[in-house]
């Protein structure tokens, strides 16, 4: 498949997945007396990466998130000269999305982007006030797991068709787990779509969400390759 194809497989997924997601914790987590809750926008988000896997995944890998794309080329699944065009394609489509969520969120007039545009956060940015490590530790740990889901869900030992649904299944554990502590990134470009139309402090505490999911993703390629996957 072309790179072209690919990027654009990645940037609707990646589009997908912030609007999706991010749009649900805006528009509908909080809704008066039918708010979905973090419950809701937990699924939200694994439905989005559920969804795209199936629809574009076997065009561009599914990937959606820097910090996958950086995992599986340190899991020896992905090719260097592709990292960073996918990472640029994820980014703008992330910028995008949240630019038109912005615009439909603005239609209610006591909407504040300043208020946190579902945005992540440590210390008292955090919805819990976890404080840094606490924060720091929870995007490694799950990024590194998402990571370890993801190359094993599409092993070629693994039962064929059921990546998608275990990988989206995954990311909604994750935000069951994470939504408090940080609002859940293990994926910097949803970090920097939401951060830049705050233009706060999400900005002055993105480098966390940025460095940290991807050292997670790294460590978990590096577990997979390493110690679980069979030896050619």
């Amino acid at each position: 498949m072309n790179l072209v194809k690919r990027l654009s497989a990645e940037f609707i997924g990646t589009f997908w997945l912030v609007f999706g997601g991010c749009g649900s914790a805006l528009l509908a987590a909080a809704f008066p007396a039918l708010g979905i809750g973090f419950v809701g926008v937990s699924l939200a988000f694994g439905l989005t990466v559920l969804s795209m896997a199936y629809a574009v995944g076997h065009i561009s890998g599914g990937h959606f998130n820097p910090a996958v794309t950086v995992g599986l080329y340190v899991g020896g699944r992905f090719p260097a000269k592709d990292v960073l065009p996918y990472i640029v394609s994820q980014v703008v489509a992330a910028v995008v999305a949240a630019l038109v969520l912005y615009v439909i969120a603005s239609g209610k007039a006591e909407f504040d982007p300043y208020a946190g545009f579902a945005a992540n956060g440590y210390g008292a940015h955090s919805p819990g006030s976890y404080d840094l490590m606490a924060c720091a530790l929870v995007e490694f740990v799950l990024t590194a797991f998402f990571l370890i889901v993801i190359h094993g869900a599409t092993d070629q030992r693994a039962p064929a068709g059921f990546g998608p649904l275990a990988i989206g299944l995954s990311l909604t554990l994750i935000h069951l787990t994470s939504i408090p502590v940080t609002n859940t990134s293990v994926n910097p470009a949803r970090s920097i779509g939401v951060a830049l139309i705050q233009g706060g402090w999400a900005l002055d505490q993105l480098w966390l969400f940025l460095l940290v999911p991807l050292a997670g993703g790294v460590l978990g390629g590096l577990i997979y390759r390493h110690m679980l996957e069979s030896q050619r």
